[in-house]
């Protein structure tokens, strides 16, 4: 498949993964990065009416994650690490993560993240390494193509 095609591909079985159906986020694959949005509602937020971290830690990663894997069609890779900062807190608008690709090689990839509020100021950031696993597939992403 053209390399559109699978970008497409992989937004789709984003969207239609269980965990996803919580965060309700949109996202764009291009070669080498990934854009994910999600809005900003009370139901993220925790005890001081921010959202929680994890949800910064799920922006972050799910972004250099899917930038990744815009490289290759056919393997898996898995998170081994990720560093998550929290700048500062957000309690409306849009969350924008951007996630890009810093280095690869045959085995494993590392990946930066920088996650911005509505108004363009960076509010998180993240970075990661991930290997590459043993699952060989033309579609490592299995949810709902």
């Amino acid at each position: 498949m053209s390399n559109e095609e699978y970008y497409r591909k992989l937004e789709n079985n984003y969207a239609a993964a269980p965990i996803n159906a919580f965060y309700n986020p949109v996202m764009r694959v291009s070669e080498g990065t990934s854009e994910i949005e999600i809005d900003v509602t009370d139901k993220l937020f925790h005890a001081g009416g921010a959202v929680h971290g994890s949800v910064y830690f799920k922006m972050l990663d799910d972004a250099a994650f899917f930038a990744i894997h815009s490289y290759r069609q056919d393997a898996y890779y898995l998170t081994t690490s990720f560093t998550t900062y929290i700048i500062r807190p957000v309690s409306s608008g849009k969350l924008k993560a951007i996630g890009k690709v810093i280095n690869k090689s045959k085995s494993q990839c590392i990946a930066e993240a920088i996650l911005y509020d509505s108004n363009g100021n960076e509010v998180g950031r993240g970075n990661g390494v991930f290997t590459l696993s043993k699952i060989k597939t033309s579609n490592p992403m299995e949810y709902g193509a």
